[in-house]
């Protein structure tokens, strides 16, 4: 978790109530301590005993709760936390923050917190599209309650559109990027991540081992980060899209050359981290080649296209981050390639750390000098490279905006 270390999780009457559970349990594996307070309706969807058995802790329901020893749940709760969070908010509970109602546990400690109170809706999709609840979520932005989706989708009236809440897995890493500031705010980000696939006839090609979770933190932090579009093009993974993300699948690095280009136009942070096959058969043979009796194949190779420096040398181009996985003399080749390559930063790592693992360990290279980050999880490395990004880019610009003087 980037900040957060204690939350309050409320809970309304939805059928989404189940997935709150699984929630819970990925906040508790995270060391984070979770209380829950649920409302009267909320008990017609899940049992208290399961979430006090999953947090750990007594599930609270009453505002006259006497385990409390002043009988002052909402003030002992909300100075407790660090968040609130309701998921899922019914349009009922949107309805009530809006207008200050105080007439629960939940809407009380809501009304009586100095804390950041984020909110999952949840609910039909006419109910979402209506406009008194488009007003009440207006109202609640306007007062810097933060809304979590929703999604869209087949939902549980077995209508289809907006208004599902958010995945567990989705609003746990947005509340892993809480405290995140919104560097990218109205801001196109782009990222490509995963290997390629060179192919060489209908069923083989040439790949390489790249999981592409690098990129993919990345993409996740950008959208918490404040961007209003994050483009993530990516090779084969199986990895889940994050939410709020454009994801467009390719196969090769001239696919993924030309899905770039496409989308170039105002990217504003270009992050080259996809592990792009250098060569490429020269032929693609449209059948199954056939081993036959021969020990020994030959294959001629050509050159893909260099898609950093192609973005680089384009008309207008974003800022750019390159990546650079090496096996051997890594800082010695890596600068080498950030000047090669014309990039203001570059993130460099180890082969060995970086394949497959979800923990790495980077050195971001600038005009500056380097700087090493600790091993951490590749989220918390993609938070870090964001802001020294963010703030490599100002000075750069805030210099080539300073009046020269004339001695």
């Amino acid at each position: 978790m980037y900040q957060l270390k204690r939350i309050v999780l409320g809970i309304t009457g939805c059928i989404a109530a189940y997935k709150s559970a699984q929630l819970v349990r990925l906040l508790v594996q995270a060391g984070v301590e979770v209380r829950v307070v649920m409302t009267p309706s909320a008990e017609r969807f899940i049992g208290a005993t399961t979430l006090q058995a999953l947090s750990g802790h007594p599930v609270y329901t009453s505002l006259w709760d006497e385990r409390i020893d002043n009988q002052m749940a909402h003030i002992e709760l909300s100075r407790w936390a660090d968040l609130i969070l309701i998921a899922p908010a019914t349009s009922d509970i949107l309805a009530k923050l809006a207008h200050g109602h105080a007439d629960s546990l939940l809407t009380t400690l809501c009304l009586a917190r100095d804390i950041p109170l984020w909110v999952a809706p949840a609910m039909n999709k006419q109910m979402w599209s209506h406009p008194a609840t488009q007003r009440n979520i207006r109202q609640l932005e306007t007062d810097n309650v933060h809304i979590l989706g929703p999604d869209a989708g087949l939902q549980a009236c077995g209508e289809d559109g907006d208004g599902r809440m958010l995945e567990p897995e989705d609003l746990f890493a947005a509340l892993e990027n809480f405290g995140m500031p919104p560097v990218f705010m109205n801001k196109k980000i782009m990222v490509t991540a995963g290997p390629t696939f060179e192919a060489l006839d209908t069923v083989r090609g040439l790949t390489n081992q790249s999981s592409g979770k690098m990129g993919f933190a990345i993409a996740e932090a950008a959208v918490h980060a404040g961007a209003s579009e994050v483009i993530l093009v990516s090779g084969p993974v199986s990895l889940p899209t994050p939410f709020g993300v454009q994801r467009i699948d390719i196969q090769s690095a001239q696919q993924m050359l030309e899905t770039v280009h496409e989308h170039l136009n105002h990217t504003d942070f270009f992050f080259s981290v996809a592990a792009v096959s250098d060569y490429r058969p020269a032929t693609l043979l449209d059948y199954k080649l056939k081993r036959e009796n021969n020990s020994t194949m030959t294959t001629e190779w050509i050159a893909n296209p260099d898609i950093l420096a192609n973005v680089v040398s384009s008309e207008n181009p974003p800022f750019c981050i390159g990546f650079a996985a090496e096996s051997e003399s890594l800082l010695t080749n890596a600068e080498h390639k950030r000047q090669r390559k014309g990039v203001p930063l570059l993130a460099a790592n180890w082969l060995q750390d970086a394949i497959q693992s979800d923990n790495n360990t980077l050195i971001l290279i600038d005009k500056n000098g380097q700087h090493p980050l600790t091993h951490a999880p590749k989220k918390e490395l993609a938070r870090q490279l964001i802001l020294h990004a963010v703030q490599l880019e100002r000075s750069i610009r805030d210099a080539s905006h300073s009046p020269s003087l004339d001695v």
